[in-house]
């Protein structure tokens, strides 16, 4: 199975592969940058749009280049305070090869209001390396393994958004 993911960030590429495997036996999974269409630090609806916008300008980049795959894949991680209280997630869109397309969501984790402002004006990655005195931490484990002392990773956050927005692939037309 061929799968693109509009990313070359190497947690969000291996959280995906983690998700599909979860469900099927040969993956290859093929990161390319796309734009995302939205601010740095995301903030709301805009992270559901990002994550599409970047499906989008994947599948455009794919026809262009004679590049054939059965899963387009774009995540994007934002600050929401759509239950009342400022949270990060992660919002996964996938659409199929036959223009299907689900979404699905990690599990959030809060921000404290001191660091909402501050988050919003640049992002949470350059928030958490000074907060942890670290650089890059997007790329690897993520700000999160250091908020739950190496019990959840960035890739977790990625694959379990992925597996939720899987649920309507891997249940037929029952979930459709």
């Amino acid at each position: 199975m061929k799968i693109l993911i509009g990313s070359k960030n190497p947690g969000k590429i291996a959280g995906a592969k983690q998700a599909f495997l979860e469900y099927f036996n040969e993956v290859e999974i093929e990161g390319i940058p796309v734009d995302s269409g939205v601010s740095d630090e995301p903030v709301n609806e805009e992270i559901y749009i990002g994550a599409k916008t970047r499906v989008d300008n994947l599948i455009k980049y794919a026809k262009e280049n004679n590049i054939e795959a059965d899963y387009f894949l774009g995540v994007e991680s934002g600050i929401t305070n759509s239950l009342g209280r400022w949270t990060i997630v992660n919002v996964s869109v996938i659409k199929n090869k036959n223009g299907e397309e689900s979404w699905g969501n990690s599990p959030g984790f809060p921000v404290p209001d001191k660091y909402v402002d501050e988050i919003i004006k640049s992002d949470l990655g350059q928030v958490m390396d000074k907060i942890f005195d670290e650089k890059e931490l997007r790329l690897g484990k993520g700000g999160i393994s250091f908020l739950t002392h190496d019990k959840i990773s960035r890739i977790d956050l990625t694959k379990e958004s992925f597996i939720m927005a899987l649920t309507k692939f891997v249940n037929g037309d029952i979930w459709k």
